[in-house]
């Protein structure tokens, strides 16, 4: 509800100035005028002796109505605005500005860090720094990896140029691979140099192209294969017929993401760069655990001599790689002497959970997260 204040005082804040700059803006127009009104009456005046006369009377007027155009309450009134101000212990008590309490001391594994750390720079094209990293820190075994990350990024940088020659040789190269696993990034990619061809050269290139590269794959994708020559006869106005998806911008975006993927798990690593995930989720856990180191601060509680936190740190999907449950009654995490159950109504306890509540499977329990009854016999285990 804090927030929600501030968040209102902001926006009311926005408003005014955004009024006071409409009205700014109306005086300085305002002094424009006055000011061009005053030039053209001294220059239309001819007569030198009464001239001298007249720009005086001239200026004198003109001081006069910039005194009222521009008075202090105009410009100043709609900035004295103190309800910010109001605002800045709530912000300071929500945005807390010492994270370090949430941090405890742990023995990392430095070997394991900077093989993080190349990989991070490595995902980013950064090939210079890893090389004076991997020199500093002695890891000379990253350097194996250095050539496959560029092959990588030559492949990506070609596809935002539209060239699919470096994409096209990793995919021959490893035809089998990716056929083994259901993978078509071959007629992928010849649909994207088909439509490429078709608008760019006309039609007899792409048909050329097409019984070049595409017939010996007609076995496998006839219906795609169709759908690409039926396509010719609107070569002029492809992105407004019925196979204007083919004509897609996005289409080179997402064939980018599966060479990726590919080419990602073909060399054992996640797609996702874990140095990023790791700070995305502990940015996204940190209000959580300040709030905790909070409480255990004032209840005299050792933060650091904890090995299991007390609450449920929820993160979102993108977050879950392991198939890891933790009971939510025990709050211990599952095993294979301690599995996950499930209960008919479709919650999920430990092993262990459901025999205290069962009475190792002498009566009938309630299930912890709704009215629903369950016996030990009704419950079967969960294999991730």
């Amino acid at each position: 509800m804090e927030l929600i204040a501030v968040q209102d005082s902001f926006e009311r804040v926005a408003k005014r100035r955004k009024l006071s700059s409409s009205k700014s803006q109306e005086i300085i127009i305002q002094v424009v005028y006055e000011i061009e009104q005053a030039l053209l009456r001294i220059q239309s005046s001819s007569d030198s002796i009464v001239a001298d006369v007249d720009q005086k009377t001239v200026l004198a007027e003109l001081k006069a109505k910039l005194h009222v155009v521009c008075s202090h309450a105009h410009l100043e009134g709609p900035l004295q605005d103190t309800e910010l101000t109001r605002c800045q212990k709530v912000l300071e008590k929500v945005l807390h500005p010492d994270i370090s309490m949430a941090c405890v001391d742990a023995d990392f594994d430095r070997h394991v860090i900077n093989q993080i750390i190349i990989r991070h720079f490595y995902s980013e094209a950064l090939f210079d720094i890893v090389d004076c990293l991997v020199k500093e820190a002695g890891e000379d075994e990253a350097i194996s990896l250095r050539l496959q990350y560029q092959e990588l990024h030559e492949i990506l940088e070609a596809l935002k140029s539209r060239d699919l020659g470096p994409a096209s040789k990793w995919i021959s190269a490893n035809q089998d691979r990716l056929r083994e696993s259901g993978l078509d990034l071959e007629l992928k990619l010849h649909k994207l140099q088909f439509v490429d061809l078709l608008q760019g050269k006309g039609r007899s290139s792409a048909l050329k192209y097409a019984r070049t590269y595409l017939a010996p794959l007609a076995s496998r994708h006839m219906d795609a294969i169709q759908r690409l020559l039926c396509s010719v006869l609107w070569a002029e106005r492809l992105d407004r017929s019925p196979y204007a998806d083919l004509a897609d911008p996005s289409n080179w975006g997402s064939f980018a993401e599966d060479v990726t993927r590919a080419f990602c798990s073909f060399a054992g690593r996640s797609i996702r760069d874990p140095l990023t995930v790791a700070l995305a989720a502990g940015m996204e856990g940190l209000p959580t655990l300040l709030k905790l180191a909070n409480v255990m601060a004032a209840n005299k509680q050792e933060w650091e001599a904890m090995k299991q936190l007390p609450v449920p740190l929820e993160l979102g999907r993108e977050f879950h790689f392991h198939p890891i449950f933790v009971c939510p009654v025990s709050r211990d995490q599952c095993s294979e002497e301690n599995p996950p159950m499930l209960l008919p109504c479709g919650h999920v306890l430990c092993q262990l959970s459901i025999d205290k509540l069962s009475k190792a499977g002498t009566r009938n329990f309630k299930c912890p997260n709704c009215p629903h009854g369950a016996s030990l016999s009704q419950c079967k285990q969960l294999c991730f």
